[in-house]
């Protein structure tokens, strides 16, 4: 195992506290005078300025993306739930200065992977492995991986935590509240103390490795016997609460199958949706993130390869069956049973504005329309997602501000409209109607 590597990539991660705030009131301050002075500029040529427009510059977008893709943890991790793409609450410019967080980042040098190795496991570590590749193979907000493979044969998929990362989390957390805040993009009246205190509690829980590893041997068991996929096997021996060990699976990513024939590509989209669909309504449990690195392809066996459960959540029972009521509703289009279960969920409350009621009532059933009228419905050829980002966007110049809602129903929404990206990048053709009959009768 070498401590060199020549990645220009390679970064240390700071890890103390203080060093961690340095950086963001550092790329805080920064954002902020390239603001002023933007802003006196634009005074100076007589126009009025836009707090919107001041922020949004190309040399503040890479500040901030730059920045939190060195301290790689909660601040990235945060950065990268931003996106509107998955159904998020936040506005769509945040997702510009976010980007490039879903697909890349640094990641540690060889000599403190070797500290934080030697952290975790025993001193003669070492002697146990033939091969243990330094350079990730993937590398994301929390921890990095790499490939390994033990004396006694077997192959390793190895998820080292950044240094630093699990202590970090609560001044990070409270540090990108400030900035989003200062942003002014916010929605005038909207709380955003509880999405910041369920982001602190999720991310506590998705650095605690062995909870994780709890999660992948779960997902094991309950899809032992569905050959659509597969899902990597723990290794608890070398399983701390900053290392995760599993058995290396390969695959390709899953985007690299829009290639494929289409009946293939049709497979894949309706395994992924039954999946969602029985993580909802039969297991309870559901792995939140959608991110399409999350899921590799095998062309040879045509199997999905299920990587990363950090973000698994038990699902609250009530919001499952709201959630069954709500597809139940806009599947008939019962307007009366979509705007009372709409409320229940929480996505307006009983003082919402009629107005705002009926254009919410409206998108849900506009949603519910387009998959409900298609036999095989093509993910690619339908404009749903501007559709529903119009009405969206109506709903935000109106004045609604969104009620705090459940983190389920966040994380939910999030896992759904990443499903449905997943399907539209496949261009994928599904009957969806024998699916919802399965879980619906």
């Amino acid at each position: 195992m070498s401590d060199k590597t020549d990645d220009p990539r390679a970064l240390a991660v700071p890890s103390g506290r203080i060093a961690r705030l340095s950086r963001l009131s550092s790329m805080t301050a920064g954002v902020a005078g390239n603001m002023a002075v933007n802003g006196l500029a634009q005074l100076g040529q007589g126009q009025r300025p836009s707090m919107r427009d001041l922020l949004l510059t190309p040399q503040n977008i890479t500040r901030v993306a730059d920045q939190l893709a060195k301290m790689r943890g909660a601040a990235m991790k945060i950065g990268q739930l931003m996106s509107m793409d998955t159904g998020d609450v936040l506005p769509p410019e945040l997702a510009q200065i976010m980007a490039r967080l879903r697909d890349d980042a640094h990641f540690m040098p060889p000599a403190q992977l070797k500290q934080v190795l030697n952290a975790n496991w025993p001193d003669d570590w070492l002697q146990k492995y033939k091969k243990f590749d330094v350079r990730p193979i993937a590398a994301a907000s929390i921890g990095q991986v790499h490939r390994a493979q033990l004396k006694d044969g077997r192959d390793l998929a190895i998820k080292v935590q950044y240094p630093g990362v699990a202590k970090s989390i609560d001044s990070d957390v409270a540090n990108v509240g400030v900035l989003m805040r200062m942003s002014g993009l916010l929605p005038k009246g909207f709380e955003l103390a509880p999405y910041l205190e369920e982001a602190r509690k999720q991310l506590h829980d998705e650095t605690d490795y062995v909870l994780e590893g709890a999660q992948l041997a779960r997902f094991g068991t309950l899809l032992r016997d569905n050959p659509a996929f597969i899902v990597p096997e723990l290794y608890r021996d070398w399983t701390t609460p900053g290392i995760l060990a599993m058995s290396y699976v390969d695959g390709e990513p899953i985007e690299s199958a829009q290639n494929a024939p289409q009946d293939t590509r049709n497979r894949i989209a309706r395994n992924l949706i039954e999946l969602t669909l029985k993580e909802l309504f039969e297991f309870g449990l559901m792995q939140t993130d959608p991110n399409f690195a999350n899921y590799l392809y095998q062309p040879e066996t045509g199997q999905i390869v299920l990587l990363d459960f950090g973000a698994t959540r038990a699902l609250d029972p009530v919001i499952v069956r709201q959630y069954s009521a709500l597809m139940r509703a806009g599947l008939s289009d019962d307007k009366g049973a979509i705007a009372q279960t709409a409320q229940d969920i929480g996505f307006f409350v009983a003082e919402t504005p009629e107005t705002h009621k009926n254009r919410i009532v409206k998108m849900i059933r506009l949603a519910f329309g387009v998959l409900r009228d298609s036999t095989e419905f093509e993910f690619a050829a339908t404009d749903l997602s501007q559709q529903m980002q119009t009405e969206g966007m109506a709903l935000a110049q109106e004045g609604f501000v969104p009620p705090p809602l459940p983190i389920d129903v966040l994380l939910l929404q999030r896992k759904l409209g990443g499903v449905f990206l997943l399907c539209g990048r496949l261009e994928a053709k599904v009957d969806l109607s024998t699916l919802w009959d399965a879980y619906l009768a």
